[in-house]
């Protein structure tokens, strides 16, 4: 089973074509609010949540295109999943990364030690003072 050249060049077509309309679909608002009032129509519901999820999305989208592209069934079935996993990977890599929030840094109150005492030339003194002998 050879692979030709023109075979990537339809699965590369294919998957951009997937992840174009499945991105329309499930992210945008399209021109004239379009998709944006078919995801409101389809409500909360089984199609509303379809329509929020772009995995899902691919999922059906990806079928006519396998259909289009591929030879037999086997062929066809494969190439299904095959253009909503390429979509999928190329919609993780083209979204944005969630914003990190900055690092909290806390600085502890300073705590006085009873056996660290510094005497006012700067030394240190361990234990109670004692009066010279």
């Amino acid at each position: 089973m050879d692979a030709e050249p023109m075979d990537f060049y339809w699965l590369a077509l294919g998957i951009l074509a997937v992840w174009r309309v499945t991105h329309f679909l499930s992210k945008e608002d399209g021109p004239w609010d379009l998709s944006a009032r078919l995801r409101r129509r389809a409500g909360q519901g089984f199609w509303g949540r379809l329509l929020d999820c772009f995995y899902c999305v691919s999922l059906w989208v990806s079928v006519p295109c396998a259909v289009l592209i591929g030879e037999n069934a086997r062929h066809t079935a494969l190439l299904w999943l095959a253009l909503s996993a390429g979509a999928s990977l190329l919609e993780r890599l083209t979204e944005p990364s969630p914003e990190v929030p900055p690092a909290v840094w806390m600085e502890h109150q300073e705590v006085s030690h009873d056996l660290l005492r510094e005497t006012q030339s700067g030394v240190a003194q361990h234990g109670p003072e004692r009066p010279d002998r």
